[in-house]
């Protein structure tokens, strides 16, 4: 009989506990990693939203989501006219805090041009916005049903569809408002607020947007495109993958840092777990292996009983830890992206982990006497 699963049988209790707390170990490990790929995933989100090749954005700035961007609308019409451009339309971005029943929502509402790039890719219930005004998308992450109404600034908007996965960097829900009603909101005083800007004689300018975006025919560069915008029209000009690997250097590389710091001490945390309990059985388990040696036991086996343990310890807990968190990744307040690539990696790790944490246990019962067990 295998000596590992019988010294397992013998000690059960303290076995399975030691796997359950393992377990718990490793499945804070897998969250870090999921809340990372959830962070990365998230950046990308607005940016990809979009469905463009190409972001106009004011002169000297990374915008709209690295720096502040704020450019004339009529920016559009020039970008359109550029040789190799399919369609452009113009975008605003903002964040807003709306009161819904008894609590507070808060939102990334994007501005967009219907029947110009810019709105929501898809639309899973309801219909997208048919009206020029008042009309909201907005994703189902923000637990507001269709056909409720939202006071935004001095504005009530009617729910009329939903998206799914459509969230900011942080987490917020994105909400799809038109072009002219998300200026208004930006850009437009309310009460006293605005009573004093009509004292002093100023009005809002709403003629500004963040940025164009722009689709570029088939077969044409964004990059010459871009390229063109920069030296022609004196605008900056990111491609979508300029966009995108702006976003990950500015938004998520310190969040990448911080997680994969903690993952490491995580993982280190679990390497001196699993090798004090195993150096620990292997203690409580000196006069057996003394009389395994005495009785003429190969090396090999009593290492074999120490390693299979090791990895038995290792199996149960990352399975265990596993189970659990895809059971419940679904409830976290940010989103957890857990990937097959990244479980098969860290599989890898933990059993190399079990096997480095098995060699202080190893070394001990290989130096055991087997005259101890002829001992009182």
């Amino acid at each position: 009989m295998n000596l590992a699963l019988r010294d397992i049988r013998h000690h059960r209790g303290r076995f399975l506990l030691t796997c359950l707390g393992l377990a718990l170990l490793l499945g804070v490990v897998m969250s870090m990693v999921g809340i990372f790929r959830g962070l990365e995933s998230d950046a990308l989100t607005l940016a990809r939203a979009a469905g463009t090749d190409l972001w106009v954005v004011e002169p000297g700035r990374r915008g709209p989501f690295a720096e502040t961007s704020r450019i004339p609308r009529d920016a559009r019409d020039t970008v359109a006219r550029l040789a190799g451009v399919a369609e452009a339309g113009v975008i605003t971005y903002q964040v807003v805090e709306a009161p819904v029943d008894a609590r507070k929502v808060r939102m990334f509402v994007i501005g967009y041009e219907p029947g110009h790039p810019g709105g929501p890719l898809a639309v899973i219930a309801g219909r997208p916005i048919g009206r020029s005004h008042f009309e909201m998308v907005i994703d189902r992450r923000a637990g507001i049903p269709l056909g409720a109404e939202i006071k935004l600034g001095k504005d009530v908007f009617t729910v009329v569809g939903h998206t799914a996965g459509q969230v900011d960097s942080v987490g917020n829900p994105v909400a799809y408002l038109t072009l002219k009603d998300a200026q208004t909101l930006q850009f437009t005083l309310d009460g006293a607020a605005a009573r004093n800007q009509a004292a002093r004689g100023e009005t809002a300018n709403s003629n500004q947007v963040n940025a164009v975006i722009a689709r570029v025919k088939p077969g044409v560069s964004p990059r010459e495109v871009a390229a063109g915008v920069s030296r022609w029209k004196h605008l900056t000009a990111l491609t979508q993958a300029e966009q995108e690997e702006l976003l990950l250097s500015s938004l998520v590389d310190k969040a990448r840092k911080q997680i994969g710091l903690f993952t490491i001490l995580l993982l280190i945390v679990s390497a001196v777990v699993i090798a004090l309990i195993v150096y620990t059985m292997t203690l409580d388990k000196t006069r057996e292996i003394a009389t395994l040696k005495l009785i003429g036991a190969p090396d090999r086996a009593i290492v074999g009983l120490i390693l299979q343990q090791a990895l038995a310890m290792g199996v149960i807990g990352f399975s265990t830890g596993a189970a659990l968190v895809y059971s419940v990744h679904e409830h976290f307040p940010r989103r957890i992206v857990l990937l097959v690539g990244d479980d098969l990696i860290l599989a890898g790790i933990v059993l190399a982990v079990c096997v480095l944490a098995s060699l202080a246990g190893v070394r001990y019962a290989l130096r055991i006497d087997p005259a101890q067990a002829l001992g009182g």
